[in-house]
C-alpha cells in the first residue's frame, strides 16, 4: 500500500474541510448526491465516449496502481540477468534453456527464447522493443484517460451549477430558500474542480511515472539480454545494468 498517496488524499480533504469549518460554513452542504451524481456520471460518460474500450478497460485497472505500486525490483533482476551471462559465458547460450522455463516473467521468457533460439543481440533487442513500444503505448492511453477526465469534470460541475440555478429561478416565489439553493447549485462545481485537482490529475501523473519505472525495468532486460548475446564480459553486463538505477 502506497501511504504517500494516502497521506495526500487526507492532508487535501483535511485541508479543505477545515478551511469550510474555519470560514464558519457548515460541512453538510458539501455533501449533496445530485451534484456528485451529475459531475461523477457526466465526466464517466464523456471519457467512455472518447476513447476505446480496452484503454478505457485498462486505465480503471491500472488505478489501483496508485495505491498497491506495482514492485520494480531491480536489483534481483540484475542479479539473474548477470546470473545468466556467467552461465552462458562458460556452459554456452543452451545452458540458459532451463532458466527459460523457470522464468515467471513473461517478457524476460520470451527475451531468453530469443536468446537460445540463437537470434543476434539485434534481432533480440528488434523484437523485444516492439513489445516494449506496444505495452508503452496502451499504458501512456489508459493513463491520459485519467488526464481526459480532469479536464471534463471542472466543465461538467458548471453544467450542474447551471441547472442548480435554473432550479432556484423556478422557485423565485419563495425568497427564503433562495440562499441555499444557490449554495447547493454551487456544490456541482466544488465537486468538478476537487475530483480533477485532487483525484483525476495526480492519478494521471503518478500512473505516468509508475510507467516510466516499470519502462527502465524492461529496457534493462533488454540491454542484459543484448550483452550475453554479444558475449559480453558479465561484469560490464552488471555495471552497465546497474546504471539504471543510480
Amino acid at each position: 500500500m502506497d501511504k504517500l498517496t494516502l497521506l495526500g488524499l487526507l492532508i487535501g480533504l483535511t485541508g479543505i474541510l477545515s478551511g469550510q469549518l474555519l470560514e464558519g460554513g457548515d460541512l453538510t452542504i458539501l455533501f449533496q448526491g445530485a451534484p456528485f451524481l451529475i459531475v461523477f456520471g457526466g465526466t464517466l460518460g464523456a471519457v467512455m465516449v472518447q476513447c476505446p474500450a480496452n484503454v478505457f478497460f485498462t486505465a480503471i485497472k491500472m488505478a489501483r496502481w496508485v495505491f498497491v505500486t506495482p514492485p520494480v525490483n531491480s536489483r534481483e533482476m540484475i542479479r539473474k540477468l548477470t546470473e545468466y551471462s556467467v552461465l552462458a559465458r562458460k556452459e554456452g547460450i543452451l545452458a540458459l534453456e532451463g532458466r527459460m522455463n523457470a522464468a515467471k516473467d513473461p517478457f524476460l521468457k520470451k527475451g531468453l527464447q530469443l536468446l537460445v533460439d540463437g537470434n543476434s543481440a539485434e534481432k533480440i533487442r528488434e523484437a523485444l522493443d516492439v513489445d516494449i513500444h506496444s505495452w508503452e503505448q496502451l499504458r501512456w492511453q489508459s493513463a491520459r484517460v485519467w488526464e481526459a477526465a480532469a479536464g471534463y469534470s471542472p466543465t461538467i460541475g458548471i453544467i450542474g451549477a447551471v441547472l442548480g440555478l435554473m432550479h432556484v429561478m423556478q422557485n423565485l416565489s419563495d425568497p427564503s430558500k433562495l440562499g441555499a439553493g444557490i449554495a447547493v447549485a454551487f456544490v456541482a462545481t466544488i465537486y468538478g474542480v476537487a475530483l480533477a485537482n485532487l483525484l483525476f490529475l495526480p492519478i494521471a501523473n503518478k500512473l505516468k511515472a509508475i510507467i516510466m519505472q516499470q519502462s527502465q525495468l524492461l529496457e534493462m532486460v533488454v540491454d542484459g539480454l543484448v550483452g550475453i548475446a554479444n558475449g559480453e564480459n558479465p561484469r560490464l553486463v552488471e555495471i552497465k545494468l546497474q546504471s539504471y538505477f543510480v
